[in-house]
């Protein structure tokens, strides 16, 4: 896996009514036949994802959508299917042809306004039926938005104007990722990295994770140094290396405190990665409600992907065992993995535990969170909760709020 995992890239839902030309415009857009095309209505059933590299833009996923006036009982799961896409996109594509915009794109530009979703209105098939003044007023009436012409017959003639609309209303968050320790290093710094080397560790490779790490390291002038955790204290000593930060795996903060210095800045690959992609600023509200956490709570544990569990997982049994000693509660503990539906509803839970979002998108995994914030529930990160139970917290997280270790890191 690249440091640019495949569903990590910007999302693009191409949304619409049967038959206005959705998945003509993906391949005009990219300049090949890579989605079925046919007069039929409702040809595309259910939302397929596309990877492609877009001219001026990178590489873009593509979500080609079932039509949204689809009708019957499996016309609505499709179009149930295509709302829930929503989730998955960081800018949508309104695709309007024939004049037409009533009640279905009205009831879709304000799931957009819901979620605050940047999106363009685009009328497909202008060489064969022109844009009219009354749509134009409509649709700026009613969403704001200007109608772009298009046709995907002519794309030479149109690419290069809606590809600008594209570029203008992404969000630039989506374009270009935020960098994970700039801001904590100088050019020339020592970076120590401290991965175990266990069961869960893949075959033959690092976590994305730690990919990600190693390569902003040396995007920032910076030279990593990668030992697993039983090695850092005679390394320490053999060597005389001083890091300007140390990033370890959060399953062995409690190694990784007490064989760095205390005058070394320390934190885990998870917190780096909440504070690119999460709600940083939520998870550090959140974490202390750990101490809060009462017999016969729910906890909700998020993870971004799917792998294969062992029997000494982090998210399944490493967490949860460290929560309930810390506690001394019984508590309830449910997984979800990818970005599937939660399995009870949210109001069910006092704590959500959200992993670092390797694997999706920044608006992916805000997305994922807006539930639990909406109903005040208590968000937390992996490396955050871990970091908490051991009492190291305020060290783990000093890099990023400044706020100085204390005595009560030490128990």
């Amino acid at each position: 896996m690249t440091a640019k995992g495949r569903d990590t890239k910007p999302h693009v839902g191409i949304f619409g009514r049967r038959n206005v030309g959705k998945s003509s415009l993906i391949n005009a857009l990219v300049g090949q036949d890579i989605a079925i095309v046919s007069d039929v209505a409702g040809t595309t059933t259910d939302p397929v994802k596309k990877s492609i590299e877009v001219h001026g833009l990178g590489p873009l996923i593509f979500i080609d959508t079932a039509g949204i006036d689809d009708t019957g009982d499996l016309g609505e799961l499709r179009i149930k299917k295509s709302m829930a896409s929503l989730k998955l996109i960081d800018l949508a594509i309104l695709v309007l042809s024939d004049n037409r915009f009533g009640d279905h794109e009205a009831r879709l530009t304000e799931e957009f306004r819901k979620l605050d979703m940047p999106y363009v209105v685009i009328h497909n098939k202008s060489d064969v039926t022109a844009v009219t003044a009354e749509l134009r007023e409509k649709v700026m009436s009613l969403t704001g938005r200007e109608v772009a012409e298009y046709s995907a017959l002519h794309p030479e003639k149109y690419n290069p104007a809606l590809l600008k609309m594209i570029r203008e209303a992404m969000p630039a968050t989506a374009l270009k990722s935020h960098g994970l320790i700039g801001d904590l290093v100088n050019p020339g710094d020592i970076v120590l990295l401290i991965t175990p080397i266990d069961i869960e560790a893949p075959e033959g490779r690092l976590i994305l994770p730690q990919v990600q790490v190693i390569r902003d390291i040396l995007d920032n002038d910076c030279t990593a140094i990668v030992v697993k955790e039983r090695e850092v204290d005679a390394f320490l000593r053999r060597t005389g290396i001083r890091p300007a930060l140390a990033i370890t795996d959060s399953q062995v903060f409690l190694k990784a405190d007490a064989s760095i210095p205390r005058d070394i800045p320390l934190t885990s690959f998870s917190i780096i990665l909440a504070r690119q992609k999460g709600d940083f600023a939520e998870y550090l509200r959140g974490t202390p409600k750990i101490g809060e956490l009462k017999d016969g709570d729910r906890v909700l544990l998020l993870e971004s992907c799917t792998h294969n569990v062992s029997c000494d997982d982090i998210g399944r049994v490493k967490i949860p065992r460290w929560l309930t000693n810390f506690t001394g509660r019984n508590l309830e503990f449910d997984n979800v993995a990818g970005l599937d539906n939660f399995p009870r509803p949210i109001e069910e839970y006092a704590l959500v535990i959200q992993c670092g979002g390797c694997m999706v998108t920044h608006r992916q995994l805000l997305n994922r969170l807006r539930e639990p914030k909406k109903h005040s529930i208590p968000i937390t990160n992996y490396g955050m909760a871990i970091a908490w139970v051991h009492g190291i917290f305020n060290r783990a997280t000093e890099p990023f709020t400044g706020r100085k270790a204390e005595a009560t890191d030490l128990l």
